[in-house]
């Protein structure tokens, strides 16, 4: 038995393991504290509280509060900051995308019947296209355009759509599916790394100084947090992609890719709207239509 394939074959293992579990803890902390901050009582008279509400799990009940001033400086020291979720979960991603994709890249990444290039060019392109999207996106959210929600989000699709259809013309079908995710999941990433903590730092260590912390800093780590509250259900589906080649491998898939984007969008609209106490059923009941719609459309519309 050679050591070299059966370490690899371990490695692999053991990555996506992590990477799944990660992911799991990534997104559940996400889909909690936006929950929260929507649901929490912000009617409240009160200096020091910005809103509170009750939970209960396990048996006991909990009492949850925000606040508008930081806590005594003991807390300050044990505060929990949830980092390492998204931290390992690129890690571990980029571990497996080093030793799966890029180590065997002539085989999985390059299509000849796609485009022939290298498999070094190969790689390089996928680098590439990571830190490029990287710094478009993070460009347009320091932008005069991330104040209209609504054209910054056209925006936004619209490049979704065009990197999704390029990356369909440079790579096999599945690694160009995949490719999106990556893209996707380093914005994610990024936001968490470059933003929301570094943001997060600079209030606690001005609570310790005694100082009053920039509010734009909460606002600006919110902002990127719930960016990558909505992009959790596309990534998701991106993950799992291997296990469905019929969408995978079809003709337009960089189409359904970015009509899978639209509808897991509003879906992940309604539940926030839902957490603020704000029913608006027929958003969800259109994202399930349009997707049993897509459905038909690829039955009729076989690749």
């Amino acid at each position: 038995m050679e050591y070299l394939p059966y370490t690899l074959k371990w490695l692999e293992l053991l990555l996506r393991w992590g990477h799944v579990l990660f992911a799991i803890l990534w997104v559940g902390n996400s889909f909690l504290f936006n929950y929260l901050d929507n649901k929490l009582n912000k009617n409240i008279s009160s200096e020091d509280i910005d809103g509170e509400g009750y939970l209960m799990h396990s048996g006991f009940y909990y009492k949850l509060t925000r606040l508008k001033k930081s806590p005594p400086i003991t807390y300050l020291n044990q505060l929990v900051i949830f980092k390492w979720q998204s931290y390992l979960t690129f890690i571990s991603g980029m571990l497996l995308l080093a030793i799966v994709y890029y180590y065997n890249s002539g085989v999985l990444m390059v299509d000849k019947r796609v485009l022939e290039i290298s498999p070094f060019y190969a790689i390089i392109i996928s680098i590439s296209s990571l830190a490029v999207s990287w710094l478009v996106y993070d460009l347009l959210c320091k932008s005069n355009l991330i104040k209209n929600d609504i054209l910054f989000n056209l925006v936004i699709l619209i490049l979704l759509v065009l990197i999704s259809f390029g990356l369909t013309k440079l790579f096999g079908p599945k690694f160009a599916f995949l490719s999106v995710g990556l893209i996707i999941g380093t914005n994610m990433f990024g936001n968490v790394f470059t933003v929301i903590i570094p943001n997060q730092m600079n209030i606690i260590n001005s609570s310790k100084k005694n100082e009053k912390f920039d509010n734009s800093l909460s606002l600006a780590a919110k902002q990127r947090s719930i960016h990558n509250n909505y992009s959790t259900f596309l990534v998701l589906f991106i993950m799992l992609s291997g296990h469905y080649s019929f969408i995978v491998y079809h003709k337009y898939n960089w189409l359904i890719l970015s009509l899978v984007a639209i509808i897991s969008v509003a879906a992940r609209h309604y539940f926030n709207l839902r957490g603020r106490n704000i029913h608006r059923l027929y958003i969800l009941i259109c994202s399930i239509l349009s997707l049993v719609a897509l459905a038909v459309l690829l039955l009729i519309f076989k690749s």
